[in-house]
């Protein structure tokens, strides 16, 4: 696939670096090595204009009816709609994720605008409450923050920064987009169709770059709003960087260390594919994968083996070229690859048994293709590091339980509280899982995997700082502004009060 960068977008048009670049990226395709997809050449000192062009955008924008920015932001769903096919195909080749899965992502943008315009909006919508005070109506107006800067991860460049983006953009804010250093060319294709749209020039604005542009921008006293998706680590780093800034707001979707508890009278043919999805799709490159399996000891045995042999048969392969869809493709760089094997050594040295190892993969290509891998833990080690950390890679693990307090117990021991799951046919386990785990999506008898837009989407402890994505991720684009209107003429009993009267 021949992927052209063409820069930075900033005050209506694309910008490519002059002279030397500060930095220098280079792509190769995860799923064939052998492949240089593009080279990119970050300018540090276009944040500076990205910034300037943001603001000049914001002030213009903020003013726009909201039938007005509806009536641009439907030009960006055409204009996204026409490059789906091309997303997808830069998707599988950047990321490594099948076609099938990636086509699934572009078409997700699509969707996302209709979510935006339609039950995010009714969220910020102006509200009045009629005598609030004896003849004073009383009205809640939400007013867009300002400059608002989106990090995009690279296991969903597109889907996860979009739905950050619109979510701005209606409120009234103007964005700043710098996708994942591994993903730029996924993203300059959705960039395109924000380009294409029309929107006035500053209102939208891409930049690439590494963690050293990501920085400038946080930091940055003009930028009002933080989105990040990504890594604690990361997360962390952002709040450092802008914890003394009272004037930003700082919204973070980071990791998980996500369980799904499989209870004794689970309907098994149904749990084993949803639990499939759950721990592999992306090669476990989800925020909401499952990692921990909680089963309980009376249908151990059985499930596990049911589940090894559905695990042994995903087909691993290139996700473009694969002659069959594989269901796994690569994982993304050569770090991931490393960590994910690392990872599961570690487990062993933690007590963990193999049922599947973990194994580099000897494919036609040359590429980061890893083998799923699954582990038992007879008693978890509740603070050691396979139990408590996040892999972002193929694994899984199961550990036996008795009493469904003690699952309950083992999801809650990490500090992450993202996804959990459970499979059970009694409601009352279920409530009982819902109340006590400390997590942010609890689903029934539903993988951890594929929220919908139109819930609440976030984690509570390391997994965020409550300001839940999807449909209320509107809810952190705006700020409250509270109008008391009299509507009754009250000036000369008030002159009366104050002696104003002759």
């Amino acid at each position: 696939m021949d992927m052209v960068l063409k820069g930075d977008y900033f005050d209506g048009q694309w910008h490519s670096p002059k002279g030397a670049s500060d930095e220098t990226l280079l792509k190769k395709s995860p799923a064939d090595l052998t492949q240089t997809l593009w080279e990119a050449h970050v300018w540090h000192a276009h944040t500076e204009g990205a910034v300037l062009s943001a603001q000049k955008g914001f002030d213009v924008w903020r003013k726009f009816s909201f039938e007005e920015r509806t009536a641009v932001i439907r030009r960006y769903q055409e204009a996204v709609k026409k490059r789906g096919d091309a997303i997808a195909e830069a998707l599988a080749w950047e990321v490594g994720k099948p076609l099938w899965e990636a086509k699934t992502e572009a078409a997700a943008l699509v969707t996302k605008v209709d979510v935006t315009l339609g039950d995010s909006w009714k969220r910020i919508e102006r509200k009045t409450i009629k005598d609030v005070m004896p003849k004073i109506d009383g009205h809640t107006i939400m007013k867009p923050i300002g400059v608002a800067f989106v990090i995009g991860p690279f296991n969903f460049p597109c889907h996860l920064a979009n739905g950050q983006i619109l979510a701005a953009l209606t409120a009234g804010n103007s964005v700043i987009f710098k996708p994942s250093e591994k993903t730029i060319y996924s993203a300059q294709l959705m960039m395109e169709a924000y380009a294409e749209a029309g929107f006035p020039p500053g209102v939208i604005n891409f930049i690439n770059g590494t963690g050293v542009t990501a920085g400038k921008l946080t930091s940055d006293l003009r930028v009002r709003a933080v989105f990040f998706t990504g890594s604690r680590a990361v997360g962390k780093m952002i709040l450092k960087n802008t914890h003394q800034d009272l004037k930003k707001m700082v919204a973070l979707e980071l990791g998980g260390k996500n369980s799904s508890i499989i209870h004794h009278d689970a309907h098994i043919p149904h749990a084993l594919p949803e639990l499939l999805r759950s721990c592999f799709l992306t090669s476990g490159q989800r925020c909401t994968s499952t990692s921990m399996i909680m089963v309980h000891r009376k249908i151990a045995d059985q499930f596990i083996d049911e589940f090894k042999k559905v695990t042994e048969r995903i087909r691993v392969d290139h996700p473009v070229l694969a002659e069959k869809p594989a269901f796994m493709g690569p994982v993304i760089d050569a770090q991931a690859e490393k960590l994910y094997l690392d990872f599961c050594a570690q487990g062993l040295k933690e007590g963990a048994q193999e049922i599947i190892a973990p194994r580099k993969l000897d494919m036609k290509w040359q590429g980061h293709y890893v083998s799923p891998s699954l582990h038992f833990l007879e008693k978890a080690d509740l603070k050691g590091k396979f139990v408590q950390e996040e892999i972002f890679g193929p694994n899984a693990c199961f550990l036996p339980y008795d009493d469904i307090d003690e699952a309950i117990a083992a999801a809650n021991c990490t500090e992450y509280g993202l996804a959990a799951a459970v499979f059970t046919r009694d409601a009352s386990i279920f409530q009982r899982c819902l109340r006590d785990i400390d997590s942010g999506l609890i689903n029934l008898n539903r993988s951890t995997v594929g929220a919908t837009a139109r819930l609440p989407f976030g984690g509570v402890k390391d997994s965020g700082n409550f300001k839940p994505a999807a449909v209320s991720m509107i809810d952190h684009c705006v700020h409250t502004v509270a109008a008391l209107e009299t509507t009754d003429d009250t000036s000369s009993q008030m002159s009366d009060v104050v002696g104003l009267k002759d």
